[in-house]
């Protein structure tokens, strides 16, 4: 039985001209103030601090080669106001290959930089480690995974892709989604480290990975802000996957602006993205903004398994969005950022 990768979830471009100057969707400002990111504070002998990841890095596992991602990530932060370097004065991106350089995919190296520069714009402190897979075959994907969560100062893996039919494999790669023996994270040794996945926009109810793993699965929602771009409603997406932990915007309507030079189609430059593969790297943004929090206070980040899945079920409703027609299909709902991490800081 041979099992592929779903393919990418819809994008809607911003222009079929070979340059795209437009730059339209949802800006990172607008997000970090309808979710309340930029509500997120810590406080240290006295002084308060950013919640913006610092020290903390956030592994993308996506197949295939992004040939221009450094350079898009510098136009995306350009054009946004984010600074291009990490807490520690890094730039904010490393790219790894640890099967080999791996062919360029135009379509993935579309995903890969809507994932890069999103959850650089919510966690904009935050190392980022992108993992390039040398195909989408479940072996390379799960060795590039296994690379990811090993890596020193890694405390959240993003992935934003999955299968709509569980593959017959699957089983044994369970492994792959547990933190490491004597990780370092971003604190010290016997960190954990939280995986997050997008739950799927083709409708079908269980995209694997799901909650039958330890994942965080990532649903999609319509977001809507009033005039004065403050958070109004959220629907939920119906051909969004019906097993996810939470809930984050995936509409196309009006979408986020990303930037990708590597052209689709003839298309480069300023476009929209969406789907679920939005949520799942914002999500880890705030895991690491979590964990940032925690290791101010000298704890260990989260460990997915035992900390941060019971975590994101068991506080308060309070902390979540209700999502419209979402029933049980939108897990907890989408984050009040500033209150879901308060409460994982505490775990």
């Amino acid at each position: 039985m041979s099992v592929f990768v779903q393919a990418l979830e819809a994008r809607r471009m911003c222009s079929t001209t070979a340059v795209q100057l437009t730059i339209g969707g949802y800006a990172p400002d607008q997000i970090r103030e309808a979710y309340g990111f930029n509500q997120v504070q810590f406080s240290k002998n006295g002084k308060t601090i950013a919640g913006n990841g610092a020290g903390q890095t956030i592994a993308i596992v996506n197949p295939f080669h992004a040939p221009n991602i450094k350079k898009d990530l510098k136009v995306f932060n350009k054009q946004f106001g984010i600074s291009n370097r990490d807490s520690h004065g890094d730039f904010a991106l490393s790219v790894a290959t640890p099967q080999g350089k791996p062919p360029i995919d135009v379509g993935w190296a579309q995903e890969t930089s809507m994932d890069v520069e999103w959850a650089h714009a919510i966690a904009p402190a935050a190392h980022i480690l992108l993992v390039e897979a040398k195909s989408d075959t479940t072996v390379d994907l799960f060795s590039a995974i296994d690379f990811a969560r090993k890596k020193r100062g890694v405390v959240a893996v993003s992935l934003s892709w999955g299968w709509n039919v569980t593959p017959p494999e699957a089983p044994s790669y369970n492994f792959v989604f547990t933190t490491p023996a004597n990780h370092r994270g971003g604190y010290k040794k016997g960190d954990g480290v939280s995986f997050v996945v997008a739950a799927g926009d083709n409708g079908v109810p269980n995209a694997w990975p799901d909650s039958s793993v330890n994942v965080i699965s990532v649903g999609g929602t319509s977001l809507t802000l009033n005039s004065d771009g403050s958070y109004a409603s959220e629907t939920l997406l119906a051909q969004s996957a019906q097993s996810a932990t939470v809930d984050y915007d995936a509409d196309i309507n009006p979408g986020f602006a990303m930037y990708d030079s590597t052209p689709v189609n003839g298309v480069r430059g300023w476009q929209l993205g969406s789907g679920t593969s939005a949520g799942a790297p914002q999500w880890a943004a705030l895991l690491v903004i979590a964990d940032q929090g925690r290791a101010i206070l000298k704890k260990h980040s989260l460990d997915g398994t035992t900390q941060t899945l019971a975590a994101l079920q068991s506080i308060s409703s309070t902390d979540f969005h209700a999502v419209t027609n979402g029933g049980t299909a939108a897990g907890r709902g989408s984050p009040f950022a500033d209150q879901v991490i308060t409460d994982l800081v505490n775990v």
